[in-house]
């Protein structure tokens, strides 16, 4: 039988997170008009976004959350309770796993980030990470994205990458092409199939997201 493979955009944001006006309808209209066959909603410490998405595009919505915690961020898929940001690491980990949830990384070596792990946070509970982002498009330094993926082979981890998109025009810049899968424990091993397909956002694309926190700022 045929393997049929699907398109996977791990990361994008919605205007459900403070740094991203984009609408739950213009997510559908970039992924269906890009052949994305699935993509993660990841906002900022919520999963309003996604479970709003995912009512009104069930196949194509993983309910996830990029949280910060007390030392930077970790980014989470299957959820269906939202974990507060502000939490110590290994307890933002044990309140993803308590609802069966998948453990990962965004972004962990990239320099410029201040919400970036960063390799000695990231080394200290690498037994409890499921997957790295390995390729963000929105990375300044292509060489931070291959020191994540040396760092996912060298300890064995899955990898995953994503637009990390604030903006329709981004989501798709970079995917997983990886087999089709009905559920969490397929998703797992259909990753460990995955290829990575991205190719960098322009630096310049991160002015967009300061011009949206200040037109939330303003709103509020």
């Amino acid at each position: 039988m045929e393997i049929r493979y699907w398109k996977v955009d791990f990361h994008v944001h919605t205007c459900y997170s403070g740094d991203s006006l984009t609408s739950l309808e213009a997510v559908i209209e970039a992924c269906r008009g890009r052949g994305l066959d699935k993509v993660a909603i990841t906002d900022h410490n919520t999963i309003a976004g996604a479970l709003a998405l995912s009512e009104m595009a069930p196949d194509l919505v993983i309910v996830g959350e990029e949280i910060k915690t007390k030392v930077g961020e970790i980014i989470a898929y299957f959820l269906t309770e939202e974990v507060p940001k502000g939490l110590p690491l290994e307890e933002a980990i044990a309140r993803v796993r308590q609802q069966g949830g998948v453990v990962g990384v965004p972004h962990p070596l990239d320099r410029l980030r201040r919400e970036a792990l960063g390799r000695t946070h990231l080394l200290s509970i690498i037994e409890q990470v499921d997957l790295l982002e390995v390729f963000n498009a929105r990375t300044v330094f292509p060489a931070d994205n291959r020191r994540a993926l040396e760092l996912a082979r060298e300890h064995g981890l899955l990898a995953t990458a994503g637009s990390d998109a604030h903006t329709p025009g981004e989501i798709g810049q970079a995917y997983v092409e990886m087999p089709a899968f009905n559920d969490r424990d397929e998703f797992l091993r259909s990753l460990a199939e995955g290829q990575i397909v991205g190719r960098l956002t322009s630096p310049l694309i991160h002015l967009v997201s300061t011009w949206a926190k200040l037109v939330e700022k303003l709103r509020g």
